[in-house]
């Protein structure tokens, strides 16, 4: 059984202020929220604070991003080893925003997937299609290859201690949703294409779906079969409207 899993994407979001709040707000509600894992990934300079007030409280912290390299000379980044030196659980790599505002390659994604997991570091996989792509029927293609290149450089077994997210491009932050059957579609095609490798590791693994879930659609998506919980981006910036998406996932 699958565990249900929410996380929050703050993005570049937040201030020190609103962050207590958010996280404080988070806390004062997760009695109810039952089984469901909930994390939040906020901006860099925001986790140290983060982590001290979520610290024993059992809701995760991660991050947005990470260099593939350890250390070095590389203005500007941030390793692996400095998050998880904050007991940073999750990293998420592949973000549709990396990919398309800052170059990243399908090769540089799988570099950041391993360099997560050489440094403890659970990394939550981002795939998904743009609208062209979607209307040109290339979805199942996009997806592939983003996951094949993982799945090529770390291997199947590797996906034991990952996430992945289905985040469809044309449905991130622009309150377009993908309807339950199009989400449960690139699931299930997402978890056949892990089958192939290896089918323990597709039964298990969490998939969860992105693009402009917030309470009013979030039961229906993650009542699909396939669909494990959700990676949040705006509506994980209200604390209220975050933990009704929360509760949905564990109905």
């Amino acid at each position: 059984m699958r565990r249900p899993f929410v996380a929050g994407n703050w993005k570049m979001n937040g201030s020190r202020s609103h962050a207590a709040s958010l996280v404080d707000g988070i806390l004062e509600g997760k009695s109810d929220l039952g089984d469901v894992e909930v994390g939040v990934c906020p901006p860099f300079v925001l986790i140290p604070m983060v982590a001290d007030r979520l610290a024993g409280s059992g809701v995760a912290w991660g991050a947005q991003n990470l260099d593939p390299n350890e250390s070095g000379a590389f203005t500007g980044e941030v390793s692996g080893s400095m998050l998880a030196d904050f007991d940073c659980r999750y990293c998420i790599v592949g973000h549709s925003e990396r990919r398309a505002l800052y170059g990243e390659t399908n090769d540089l994604v799988a570099a950041k997937f391993q360099a997560a997991q050489r440094d403890g570091l659970v990394p939550i996989l981002c795939v998904g299609e743009t609208l062209a792509q979607r209307e040109g029927d290339e979805t199942e293609a996009v997806v592939a290859a983003q996951l094949n290149a993982v799945l090529d450089a770390a291997g199947p077994k590797t996906m034991v201690e990952a996430v992945i997210a289905y985040e469809p491009v044309w449905a991130i932050g622009t309150g377009m949703t993908a309807t339950p059957e199009q989400a449960q579609a690139v699931h299930a095609y997402i978890r056949e294409l892990i089958a192939g490798r290896d089918a323990d590791v597709a039964g298990s693994v969490r998939i969860l779906y992105g693009g402009s879930v917030k309470a009013g659609n979030a039961a229906e998506l993650f009542a699909q079969p396939d669909i494990d919980g959700g990676l949040i981006g705006g509506a994980s910036l209200q604390s209220d409207e975050f933990l009704a998406i929360c509760r949905a996932a564990c109905q």
